[in-house]
């Protein structure tokens, strides 16, 4: 699951990610509004934790473009306001569910996963290139008709490769696009997935490795 937190309290959005993160959640943060539709453009997240009152962009246009976009999955909106008519405002703004501060953490994490489960499947067809089939939608691997069975991150790596069709994608945007933005990119979480996926794949090699710059199918 990928979770975008937009909290202009930074220290609160900091503590809220970190706790979602130790529950096995990918989690970006944007401090205000406009960052967070500016990563909302080019990520695709299951579930929008979202403050009410944000600078730059206020929450309620946030939620109003996500929207009108499509974009941003289900939208889990944070405020200190808990008279019912606010709750209402906020619901009819397109919001799937409504959190008052200050909220018990448990609560959180439970809408948030309980909001990741009801997140629409993808519409994206079926991927293929060099025998490899990915099926967006029920997140499956063939290659050559054999099953092939991929972790969530082996997965999503090579979703984006597949989107490329066979440009050459850089490691930066790898783990942009597949790990949130607190993974170390020290760590070679993205190299150790690409060695683990190759050899799932199996022969002929499908990923060739363009040093210092990236990869490609």
């Amino acid at each position: 699951m990928r979770v975008l937190v937009v909290e202009d309290e930074e220290r609160l959005a900091d503590a809220v990610a970190h706790g979602l993160r130790l529950h096995a959640i990918a989690v970006d943060v944007a401090y205000d509004g406009q960052d967070a539709l500016d990563l909302a453009a080019y990520v695709d997240y299951d579930v929008v934790v979202l403050d009410r009152d944000l600078p730059e962009v206020h929450g309620d246009d946030v939620c109003r473009r996500l929207r009108a976009t499509g974009g941003g999955g289900r939208v889990l909106m944070l405020t200190a306001a808990g008279q019912i008519r606010d709750k209402v405002d906020g619901l009819a703004l397109g919001a799937d569910d409504y959190l008052v501060k200050p909220f018990a953490f448990a609560e959180l994490v439970a809408r948030v996963r309980a909001l990741g489960r009801r997140a629409p499947r993808s519409s994206e067809p079926p991927l293929e290139r060099a025998g490899i089939r990915l099926d967006p939608a029920r997140r499956t691997v063939t290659r050559d008709g054999r099953a092939v069975s991929l972790n969530r991150k082996e997965f999503d790596v090579l979703h984006v490769l597949l989107r490329r069709d066979g440009e050459l994608v850089t490691s930066g945007e790898l783990r942009r696009s597949v790990w949130d933005e607190h993974a170390d990119a020290g760590t070679g979480a993205l190299r150790v997935t690409i060695t683990s996926l190759r050899k799932k794949l199996g022969l002929p090699p499908a990923i060739q490795n363009v040093p210092g710059k990236g990869y490609r199918l």
